[in-house]
């Protein structure tokens, strides 16, 4: 058996000095790798809800960590409490409903400047009713096959709320929060249908002024049990939360949002103007993590998915079982009770260049706003443009995305072309048939029957 050859002194002071080098190399790359961010250390916020799994995703994949990131994700209870800890500094930046940084700009609740470079995802909600009111709304439901035929209208509902009003019953439902998605979301299916929603007025933050239906907030996690205890008839929501009411047996989804609006914008990843003015480089380093996991979302086909609803069903995440959060991470939704169909963009990531930043979406909300009244006067077509320019930047988003190309990690393909103007092509794909174009946000108003011009 030969016997290792003892070291000289001459290679031992050359394995030392070589040894130096590296240890040198490393330490100079690590400091290189520290001047390049002015924030290594990050605390980030989230709402249990399915659309957080690019935060998830990023962490576990170690995308946070190919940045030069350290982070740290941390659960909130609502939607208020998430703010306020952002515009504190508490929380560095977190996972937002996409027009709370708009209503924040324009003083809607907290006056605050949130900024967001990153859509998180399209589309994820849907709207719930309890068993007893979907029973009641099965007879106006046209069938086929013996199956409700969808997408369901509002106007389906409209008898039951009827019904409520005879009986000096309030008819009520659920909503995440006033400058949120879900609250204009499910406002736009019931004024759809000729149920008028309510309006907010000045100082008064019910929105219920004139409402068929009273919108009140519940935070997602506590959607079914409120339901179920007859607190509220219904709810929107994003998963899954939906889904969970079916697997409990105690309400059934009528409709999806892509149904109701295809492709909408739902929820951003926000940080204060602060923030993104003072660590530029760690803002951009946090998109490109972001990208990276929305493009691993929504690879070959969601060929991912299974392995993204392991990590969500984990506690420290969403909490749900795998089974719920399947349901819709997979393609497919399940309305009543064993109905499920194939509804293969519910959730978008990636897809459509869905985490891009669109100045229209934020224009469509800030439409909803002011027909609701949170928008309290008129304004001119360009006061929309200029506060989603205030709120929306793409130019971050589009920095983070060269450099991902750059570095082989993306594919130029993957994002929208050098000088897209940030305007989506005029589209009537809502449930009402009526044609959005965000260079006219004025005219878009005037065609409304509900709500404020």
């Amino acid at each position: 058996m030969n016997q290792p050859k003892k070291p000289t002194l001459t290679s031992l002071v050359r394995a030392i000095s070589a040894a130096a080098l590296i240890s040198s190399l490393t330490f100079t790359s690590y400091v290189g790798a520290a001047e390049k961010l002015e924030k290594e250390s990050l605390k980030l916020g989230f709402i249990k809800l399915t659309d957080m799994a690019p935060l998830a995703v990023a962490f576990e994949k170690g995308f946070f960590d190919d940045e030069g990131l350290s982070v740290q994700l941390e659960a909130q209870a609502n939607w208020k409490v998430l703010l306020d800890r952002v515009v504190s500094g508490e929380l560095d930046g977190a996972h937002m409903l996409a027009p709370l940084p708009l209503g924040a700009a324009i003083g809607y609740g907290t006056k605050a400047d949130i900024v967001s470079a990153f859509n998180m995802t399209l589309n994820g909600d849907a709207i719930t009713v309890s068993n007893d009111v979907w029973k009641q709304m099965k007879p106006q439901i046209p069938l086929e096959g013996g199956k409700p035929v969808h997408p369901i209208k509002a106007d389906t509902l409209k008898p039951v709320i009827e019904k409520y009003k005879a009986a000096g019953k309030p008819f009520n439902m659920g909503m995440t929060f006033p400058v949120g998605t879900h609250n204009l979301k499910l406002r736009y299916w019931l004024a759809a249908g000729g149920i008028n929603p309510g309006l907010y007025e000045t100082g008064d933050t019910s929105g219920q002024k004139g409402a068929d239906v009273l919108l009140s907030v519940t935070p997602p996690p506590q959607m079914p049990a409120t339901m179920d205890s007859g607190t509220i008839a219904g709810y929107c929501v994003g998963e899954p939360w939906n889904q969970q009411a079916v697997f409990k047996g105690i309400g059934v989804p009528v409709i999806s949002d892509y149904e109701m609006m295809k492709n909408s914008a739902e929820k951003i990843f926000g940080v204060t103007k602060a923030f993104a003015e003072k660590n530029p480089k760690t803002h951009i380093a946090i998109v490109k993590a972001l990208i990276r996991a929305s493009l691993w979302l929504d690879a070959e086909g969601n060929k991912n998915r299974n392995e993204a609803v392991e990590m969500l069903s984990q506690k420290q995440y969403v909490g749900a079982d795998a089974d719920v959060l399947a349901n819709s991470m997979n393609g497919t939704f399940e309305y009543e009770k064993g109905d499920k169909r194939p509804l293969p963009d519910f959730n978008v990531f990636a897809r459509y260049n869905g985490s891009y930043p669109y100045y229209s979406d934020a224009i469509w909300f800030l439409t909803q706003m002011r027909r609701w009244g949170m928008v309290s006067e008129a304004k001119p077509d360009s006061w929309y443009m200029d506060i989603a320019k205030q709120v929306y930047k793409p130019d971050v988003f589009m920095a983070a995305a060269k450099a991902l190309v750059a570095e082989g990690k993306a594919k130029a393909s993957d994002f929208p072309a050098d000088g897209d103007s940030g305007i989506k092509p005029p589209s009537a794909d809502f449930i009402d048939g009526i044609s959005y174009d965000a260079t006219k946000p004025n005219d878009y108003l005037k065609q409304f029957a509900i709500g404020l011009k």
